[in-house]
């Protein structure tokens, strides 16, 4: 916070300065004019946020300063200072916006008083502000995404695609995928206002799925913003890319983006901590013990929990005892068990639903694990059991 003392007299603008608990109260530039005048040149160039000034100046006066200053739609805080205890002066004080007056010659406890109102009240304007940019820039952010997502999806929007909030030439198409129920929402805001920064591209939450952010940056460009990522979100993120080389085809690179993170397409950037990995292995279990009927390789949920293959490799036998490809096999030969000795289902359709589509090589592969055939296995009393 920045005071100006404007006074033709040095013993009243050093009376001023000596009184003033300046750095107590947020003030830590105090500046002096000796007039108007100079006061205006010193309120273009510093923006002080209280202005004390006398009112009988040589070359412009308090009042003519006042004015000046309402010229420029300056927002400060005025507080005048005269010997005039005047009832004319006072209701042209008030005309021209002054905050407060003090009369000379200065009481200490008057001038603490005003100086103290006078901080509060920079502080909760200020505070006022912050409060209204704040809420503008959320609703401008939120017609962004409104528009972006119109975009991607397809959908007639009404006004032109706001095309400043893109880069100026070629650029590149980003979907970052946050994990799981992660909003993008917190970081897509930061990574708007980095890029913007930058000026090399946006960032937009897609508001129809609202773990999906929207990357558009220029080419070439995309290593800072991965750099960024790596800094700032903690949170694994999947990522698919393809270069946009017009504005109209935005629609039609999303789709294809969104084709690419459904059949896992894409590639990881930042690891997951320790607890959260262990979280994710313990998901993975539970998802082959689901699925493991359908084709699941260390590829394939490399790319759907965020995590390298050699990571789940390592950790899902450390956590079932088992490698992966054993494990789905043992689940696999289980509930063929079940199905040869509780349905009628042939054994090629078994052996089919299971994932495999030759039949010989599951028969081989069930006589290994069991000691006997399918076929035989079926025949066999259920009573019997079998030990493997």
């Amino acid at each position: 916070m920045k005071a100006l003392i404007v006074d033709d007299e040095r013993n009243v603008r050093n009376v001023i300065r000596q009184l003033g608990e300046w750095e107590r109260l947020g003030i830590t530039t105090v500046l002096e004019a000796a007039n108007g005048l100079e006061a205006l040149g010193i309120i273009q160039a510093e923006q002080p946020d209280i202005i004390f000034t006398d009112i009988k100046m040589p070359k412009m006066t308090g009042m003519e300063l006042i004015e000046e200053i309402n010229k420029l739609s300056y927002k400060s805080k005025i507080v005048l200072i005269t010997g005039y205890d005047d009832y004319t002066f006072m209701r042209k004080a008030i005309q021209l916006n002054s905050f407060d007056y003090l009369l000379k010659p200065i009481d200490d406890d008057a001038f603490d008083a005003v100086l103290r109102k006078v901080v509060e009240a920079v502080k909760q304007e200020a505070a006022e502000d912050t409060e209204q940019e704040e809420i503008l820039e959320e609703a401008m952010r939120l017609r962004a995404n409104q528009v972006i997502t119109s975009v991607c999806s397809g959908e007639e929007i009404e006004e032109d695609l706001p095309v400043p909030l893109l880069p100026d030439e070629g650029m590149d198409m980003t979907l970052l995928s946050f994990y799981r129920t992660h909003r993008a929402g917190t970081y897509t805001a930061a990574l708007s206002e980095e890029l913007q920064t930058r000026n090399i591209g946006n960032a937009f939450t897609y508001l129809n799925e609202e773990n999906l952010c929207i990357v558009f940056t220029a080419n070439d460009q995309w290593v800072y913003v991965e750099e960024w990522i790596s800094e700032h979100i903690s949170l694994p993120i999947r990522l698919v890319q393809e270069r946009l080389n017009s504005l109209e085809r935005i629609h039609e690179v999303f789709q294809g983006l969104m084709g690419d993170l459904e059949q896992n397409q894409c590639r990881t950037i930042r690891r997951p901590d320790e607890l959260e990995s262990a979280k994710r292995i313990q998901e993975i279990v539970s998802y082959v013990e689901t699925y493991y009927m359908e084709d699941i390789s260390l590829e394939k949920l490399s790319k759907m929990f965020f995590l390298t293959r050699e990571h789940i490799s390592r950790t899902f036998k450390k956590e079932t005892g088992l490698t992966l490809s054993k494990y789905v096999m043992k689940l696999r030969i289980d509930q063929a068990k079940s199905w040869l000795q509780e349905t009628e289902e042939t054994i090629y359709s078994i052996s089919t639903m299971l994932g495999y589509q030759d039949e010989k090589y599951f028969s081989k592969l069930f006589k290994k694990v069991t000691g006997m055939t399918p076929f035989e296995y079926r025949l066999m009393e259920p009573s019997k059991g079998v030990t493997e």
